[in-house]
């Protein structure tokens, strides 16, 4: 009752929304049937830049041949709304929301292999739970989730006064904060800028979708760290993400280990001094995972290292991270990133456009690259890539303060040969 439960997964029909509901969902997300509506003839090789009906490409000879409309899609969901209630009719339901929870009125199939009891199994206290959607207070039992201004809304007031540089703490539970901000600048500034450059500076522990959709001329900087999604669809903002708190100059304690290799009890604490137990920001995850999902414009800028899935359909965005889990720019269609540090397993897998690069210091950047996908390259002395990829890491400095950056610049001559240009293979 303090949840929405979202569920997705081969949802096609009226009937499997229905039993969906019956097991307890709120909400039902498509995604390959929504295609097969538009035209998807389901070939399964999305990541190969050579879809025969135009849709997952970026060959302008292709996309040509899409004949999808929005007509298509809403025709289907007219469909499904159509199967739903003749399904909920036949079990004597008015609306999803009395099929919500509703487990008696299924079974599993005779002669089945699996064990449904649990699944299946009326709990305790469910009756107690209403299923009636539109009551508030089964949708957010939560008076701070409930809270209007908890997503930051509030900052619209202060900008309509005027107000071009803001500072506030945020908290975890604070989500998509920016999103509201930017939907109301473009609704009252369709087709131009804002009136004023805007920067808001943020203290603390960002929740998901920090900085959603940021709008052109909006800048977020945050000291502290974030959760996942930071810039998701950013739409031409800038974001910046760097250490809230750096270690002490006093000297810092650490337990000394026994002869067994257990702690001792903190009687036997000991002293280091500061350089023997150096704080590096590089060396931290900052912000969580799927940084700048679907960006369309805007730049990231992460002193610290990101999660899994960074830059994932990024198709214009500047993102820099200085190291980032698995699967690090995938699907990316178009911007560019730079990540300063490791990069996990399957990096640029399914990378139709745009360009990243990479600073490959232990020389296994060809075992972490989906190289189905990307061709590698070196960034030559003197060239275009070497200007554009100085740019960047000059911005991130100047944004973030980031020493592991300042320290490669310092010895460029001597780190250069350890970048790596990732390319898309079909502009080798």
């Amino acid at each position: 009752d303090r949840v929405k439960l979202q569920v997705d997964g081969q949802l096609r029909t009226g009937r499997d929304i229905v039993i969906a509901a019956m097991l307890g969902a709120d909400e039902f997300a498509f995604g390959t049937s929504m295609l097969v509506s538009l035209g998807c003839i389901q070939c399964r090789n999305c990541n190969l830049n050579c879809c025969p009906v135009g849709i997952a490409t970026q060959k302008e000879e292709l996309r040509c041949k899409f004949s999808g409309k929005p007509e298509h899609l809403q025709r289907y969901f007219r469909f499904l709304a159509e199967e739903v209630r003749e399904v909920l009719a036949s079990l004597g339901l008015k609306s999803l929301a009395e099929a919500r929870g509703r487990t008696d009125l299924l079974k599993a199939v005779d002669g089945s292999r699996f064990d449904f009891g649990d699944v299946l199994a009326q709990r305790r206290g469910d009756a107690e739970i209403g299923n009636d959607l539109s009551d508030p207070r089964n949708l957010c039992a939560s008076v701070s989730l409930c809270d209007e201004n908890y997503d930051f809304r509030e900052l619209i007031p202060a900008v309509e006064k005027g107000e071009t540089e803001l500072k506030r703490a945020i908290a975890n539970r604070d989500r998509s904060v920016g999103a509201a901000l930017s939907g109301w600048l473009v609704a009252h500034h369709p087709t131009t800028q804002p009136p004023n450059h805007l920067t808001i500076n943020f203290t603390g522990v960002a929740g998901q979708s920090f900085g959603a959709f940021l709008a052109k001329g909006v800048e977020f900087n945050l000291v502290g760290e974030a959760n996942d999604y930071v810039g998701k669809s950013l739409s031409g903002g800038v974001i910046t993400i760097r250490p809230q708190v750096q270690p002490p100059n006093h000297l810092t304690t650490r337990l000394r280990q026994g002869s067994g290799g257990q702690a001792q009890p903190p009687n036997h604490l000991t002293t280091q001094p500061p350089n023997q137990m150096a704080f590096r920001p590089e060396d931290n995850v900052i912000a969580g995972n799927v940084i700048a999902y679907g960006a369309t414009s805007g730049a990231i800028y992460v002193n610290g290292q990101a999660g899994e899935r960074f830059g994932i359909r990024n198709s214009g965005a500047t993102l820099v991270a200085e190291g980032v889990g698995d699967h690090g720019c995938e699907y990316m269609t178009g911007g560019t990133a730079v990540v300063l540090g490791p990069v996990g397993v399957n990096f640029a897998a399914g990378m139709t456009g745009g360009v990243a690069y990479v600073y490959d210091e232990k020389g296994d950047m060809d075992l972490n690259c989906n190289l189905d996908s990307v061709d590698l390259f070196p960034v030559e002395a003197g060239s275009a890539d070497e200007k554009e990829l100085l740019a960047l890491i000059d911005e991130h400095i100047s944004r973030t303060g980031s020493p592991k950056a300042k320290r490669l610049v310092a010895g460029w001559a001597d780190v250069r040969p350890y970048f790596t240009k990732v390319l898309p293979a079909h502009r080798r």
